[in-house]
């Protein structure tokens, strides 16, 4: 059995690595690290065994490069408080807020949400992915999941309490 063209595979999980990106990194950093995974992954694709879950190796590429692009924000330069010249200021999108509450997740909580409730691995998988045993990634999908619902019904009623 042989491996599918690697076009197919940034065809069929392209989306799913970059919503998983995106959760783990927000939208200004998501396409970088989508890219750089499916980088990475183009060079180690031809070594990869044909039974291998693609899906979950993709995942983990896209976990790590995430991981690495969170390492280099905290090490980033703090910026200056006045800017010679600004972009324009992001355009907002309906799921800004729900976004916005994914990250403001603990890490632990992000990461289990994303892998488990966007991405869909099971418990197992997310524990493998995050260093942690199955009943911890249970918990902290649990605990974040409960934290997005606080955050959106408070979202929810300060827009009914608004005139």
């Amino acid at each position: 059995m042989s491996l599918p063209p690697f076009q197919t595979v940034v065809d069929v999980h392209g989306a799913t690595v970059l919503r998983v990106c995106r959760a783990l990194l927000g939208p200004v950093d998501a396409q970088d690290a989508w890219s750089e995974t499916f980088l990475s992954a183009l060079t180690a694709y031809p070594a990869l065994p044909a039974d291998a879950n693609v899906q979950a190796w993709l995942v983990t590429i896209a976990h790590r490069k995430a991981v690495d692009a969170l390492r280099a924000r905290s090490r980033a330069p703090v910026p200056l408080a006045h800017l010679p010249d600004r972009p324009p200021p992001p355009v907002p999108t309906p799921d800004d807020d729900l976004w916005a509450a994914v990250a403001a997740l603990p890490d632990r909580q992000r990461q289990a949400v994303a892998y488990h409730h966007v991405l869909g691995l099971p418990f197992r998988e997310v524990a493998e992915l995050t260093g942690g045993t199955v009943a911890a990634a249970r918990r902290a999908s649990a605990d974040g999941i409960a934290a997005l619902r606080r955050s959106r019904i408070r979202s929810s009623s300060t827009l009914q309490e608004t005139p």
